[in-house]
């Protein structure tokens, strides 16, 4: 349980190892607790079914020299160089990161190139730094077609989930996951696009796709692209 002074509703989220994590506004009443969880059974038994599902599907990567990783839709292979330099001879930087990508590859220092928790790590450091820098600029034209206030954006580990808003301070907060940018540059704006609709409306009723819907018409299509190519993407799993 998540006890949040800035949180206005009770949530639930169902985690990548399919524990349950409540989220709950600072001052709410027992009560009205119980009877959210006890009512969101259902939903807690689908979403429970899905994150498993989901667990199947997506690939797990051994982070070995050659394998391919995507960004933005493109092919990258990984290349592993000596954490003195780069393949092409040039020193790296003092205190670089271990992840680089340089013409057309992604290159990993030996130095966590050996160990898969390292190399693991790393690389979703540099998805996340990566995407952050990415999304700079990129939601304030979506913002604009939905008529709201341009949040924060943070690139994160989600779980299973592409991404989430959270109302708060100023004009709240969309969180992507660094998993996201792997994905072709249309479904990251989906997710974004998404995610900025529930500063407007929570849930996913008829008027959170009317929303979503006038700012992008195809968005039905997209979803369902990015529901199967989403199998495809690597979330992190490592193989045993």
């Amino acid at each position: 349980m998540r006890i949040s002074a800035r949180r206005r509703r009770i949530g639930l989220t169902v985690e990548r190892d399919r524990t349950l994590t409540l989220h709950v506004p600072r001052g709410c009443e027992l009560r009205r607790v119980r009877e959210f969880v006890r009512g969101s059974s259902a939903w807690i038994d689908d979403k429970t079914r899905l994150s498993e599902q989901r667990r199947q599907l997506h690939p797990v990567r051994t982070l070995q020299d050659g394998e391919i990783h995507r960004y933005l839709g493109r092919d990258y292979r990984l290349l592993v160089v000596d954490g003195e330099g780069s393949a092409g001879g040039e020193p790296s930087r003092v205190n670089a990161s271990p992840v680089r990508l340089v013409a057309g590859r992604l290159q990993v220092d030996s130095s966590v190139a050996e160990n898969p928790a390292l190399i693991r790590a790393a690389l979703a450091d540099w998805y996340t730094r990566a995407g952050q820098r990415w999304t700079r600029g990129r939601l304030q034209p979506w913002a604009a077609r939905m008529d709201v206030p341009e949040p924060e954006v943070r690139v994160r580990d989600l779980g299973h989930r592409w991404g989430s808003y959270r109302a708060g301070p100023a004009n709240g907060i969309v969180s992507l996951h660094w998993a996201t940018f792997q994905l072709p540059i249309h479904l990251v704006d989906y997710v974004i696009a998404h995610e900025l609709a529930h500063a407007k409306v929570s849930g996913h009723g008829p008027d959170y796709w009317r929303l979503l819907g006038r700012a992008l018409p195809e968005c039905r299509q997209i979803k369902a692209e990015l529901d199967e190519l989403g199998r495809r993407v690597w979330m992190g799993d490592l193989s045993t």
